[in-house]
């Protein structure tokens, strides 16, 4: 009599094939949280890591110390110029090596042999997908500076800024520039590297002004270490990317009040 008592009814004891499926969801819910972390602490380091090895590795027939290798650029079709605006240039630098900058003038329009890299000769420098300028902790003397503008319509941009540059910071390993850290987005899954839209404002190392962006970074034959960017370069002095309206005036000297 006290057994059928002290027994709670047999209708309200869980059914065996149910406390069978709390468990096995439990154990997946505690597999499925296991595996987030795992992906946490070792893919995306090793993802990160890969990139930064993609960046630093040298492509094929790297050049010899101090020499340029002849890469194959890309072909690109001529942009197509708006009236009464300045006209648009595409410009290519051969960054294939991870040891040696490779420098671009906007002024001449080309990628130029540097041997001081505190003259002020060029306003930016590249070395695979790093990009620096001339400027800030990269040379006290130059005055190069980037304004990232954002995804705007190239063409749209019709005056540079005349404040706001961000120059070359120290970090604990070499000078970078924070507006150029991040031009491309990187593919985790095919390490393919891609330009961003983003439109930016350069003041260059001797004070004028360029209109830039990025396009690619791949040459003609697939190997990575091309950059190729289109630009619209201000030559007078005058942050105006419009034909009309680049008549540099410079400022009337201060008057003396004593002369």
């Amino acid at each position: 009599m006290s057994n059928s008592l002290d027994s709670p009814p047999v209708s309200n004891r869980p059914e065996p094939d149910l406390r069978k499926r709390k468990m096995w969801r439990n154990l997946f819910l505690v597999n499925l949280v296991l595996s987030l972390l795992l992906v946490a602490i070792f893919w995306l380091p090793l993802k990160v890591s890969k990139l930064d090895s993609f960046l630093n590795s040298p492509s094929v027939n790297l050049p010899k110390t101090g020499e340029m290798e002849a890469v194959p650029e890309p072909v690109f079709e001529n942009p197509v110029q708006v009236e009464n605006m300045l006209d648009s240039r595409l410009g290519v630098v051969n960054a294939s090596s991870d040891k040696d900058w490779a420098y671009l003038n906007f002024t001449e329009g080309k990628q130029v042999l540097v041997n001081d890299s505190k003259s002020l000769d060029w306003d930016l420098a590249f070395r695979r997908g790093k990009v620096i300028s001339n400027g800030g902790a990269s040379n006290p003397h130059g005055r190069a500076g980037l304004i990232d503008l954002g995804e705007v319509d190239f063409d749209s941009v019709t005056e540079a800024p005349r404040q706001g540059y961000i120059q070359d910071n120290s970090t604990r390993t070499e000078p970078e520039n924070s507006v150029l850290l991040k031009w491309y987005k990187y593919n985790y899954l095919t390490h393919k590297l891609s330009a961003k839209k983003n439109v930016y404002a350069l003041r260059t190392a001797n004070n004028k002004y360029v209109k830039m962006q990025f396009l690619s970074f791949y040459c003609s034959n697939k190997e990575p270490g091309c950059v190729q960017l289109r630009y619209v370069y201000q030559g007078n002095g005058s942050t105006s990317f419009l034909k009309d309206k680049t008549t540099w005036v410079p400022p009337e000297p201060t008057q003396n009040p004593e002369s």
